[in-house]
């Protein structure tokens, strides 16, 4: 089949980076903020407050990037709120043929109306729960799994990785933790109490490693905190030294990423929104992909980047070539590295991803 957007939206897609309180419909973001009184938007319809929020976005700065999400974090401060975008999250993650998509959250950023971190944990994976119905009414098969995060800057970090295991083990739909926020001055090893936690309890968690900083960071995760994927690590390629002639040397940490087959989360738009990488022609996932890193293809922040995994994967394919075989691969690796069972990874791969690339191949 020929490879282009159209056909590209039909493929099956794993997403393993998406934030949830980044890819709001602009619309819900006015009709929220409408019913819980926050003011405080810079626009007043949908098309201009996503313009709005795709140019903000288009800072280079990653600071500057996450300023955004004050307006998202304010409306998802209720009960409606919360269940509401998580359930829109599923349906229009569905709605891009992505068959599962671990989508993460800060659940102590939503406690300003009175809602305990359990609460909200509870409101949002019924919203997911909903949202997967909903997409199955419509013929379209989706499973979300919720990471819970921690913000690097701010010292909850345990607390909500015992939230995560506690709701792992009440097999509600948390597969996993993650850090996130600003990375300069917030190295991972801040940090270590709560995955030394998840480590005793044999938790999977991820750490927003490698995208406004270098090597220190992602060294930190891999060695200190025994990350089991990196999100984003696109500075991973400060380890890879590259010759005239196309020949590549990876050092000491690029290699142990490689040889373990440790998960890089790449988000190729939102990389050149927060000046990670300069331009997507510049951007190392075909270096990465080339040199067989376990590469995945993920969407970071819909809303900012005003992107889905299936524009994403046409930019990769109209900047370096790829085929279907390779937005295959990209799937796989995806899926290899969910954080659920064996079995049910190996489900979803035989049973929904080979056969639908297998069609699309021809």
């Amino acid at each position: 089949m020929p490879l282009d957007s159209n056909s590209i939206k039909t493929a099956p897609k794993a997403l393993l980076h998406d934030h949830l309180d980044g890819g709001l419909r602009p619309q819900t973001v006015l009709e929220l903020a409408d019913q819980c009184g926050y003011d405080d938007l810079p626009a007043t319809d949908g098309a201009a407050l996503g313009e709005w929020f795709r140019n903000a976005a288009d800072s280079g700065s990653l600071e500057r990037y996450l300023e955004t999400f004050a307006h998202t974090v304010a409306v998802m401060q209720t009960p409606e709120g919360l269940s509401r975008v998580a359930q829109e999250c599923a349906e229009d993650l569905a709605e891009d043929s992505v068959v599962y998509a671990e989508v993460r959250f800060a659940p102590e950023q939503h406690l300003e109306r009175g809602l305990s971190l359990d609460e909200v944990v509870e409101h949002v994976l019924a919203g997911f729960r909903a949202g997967e119905s909903a997409a199955q009414v419509k013929g379209k098969r989706i499973r979300v799994g919720c990471l819970l995060t921690a913000m690097r800057h701010a010292a909850r970090s345990r607390e909500i990785a015992e939230l995560a295991v506690r709701f792992r083990d009440r097999d509600r739909g948390v597969v996993g933790f993650d850090i996130a926020g600003a990375e300069a001055g917030f190295p991972p090893s801040r940090h270590l109490a709560a995955f030394e936690y998840m480590r005793a309890a044999n938790a999977h968690f991820t750490i927003h490693a490698g995208e406004a900083f270098g090597l220190p960071s992602i060294q930190e995760a891999v060695a200190f905190c025994g990350t089991d994927r990196l999100g984003h690590g696109v500075r991973i390629t400060d380890d890879i030294t590259v010759a005239p002639d196309g020949t590549a040397s990876l050092g000491l940490l690029a290699a142990y990423v490689r040889d373990t087959r440790m998960p890089l989360e790449l988000c190729p738009s939102s990389n050149v929104q927060t000046g990670a990488v300069e331009s997507l022609q510049k951007h190392p996932f075909d270096l990465l992909a080339r040199l067989r890193f376990r590469v995945t293809v993920n969407t970071d922040n819909r809303l900012m980047s005003d992107t889905s995994m299936s524009r994403e994967m046409h930019k990769l394919v109209t900047t370096f070539g790829y085929g279907w075989t390779d937005l295959e691969r990209f799937t796989i690796n995806a899926m290899k590295s969910a954080f659920i069972p064996f079995d049910e990874r190996l489900e979803i791969i035989d049973d929904i991803v080979k056969p639908g690339y297998a069609v699309l191949i021809g």
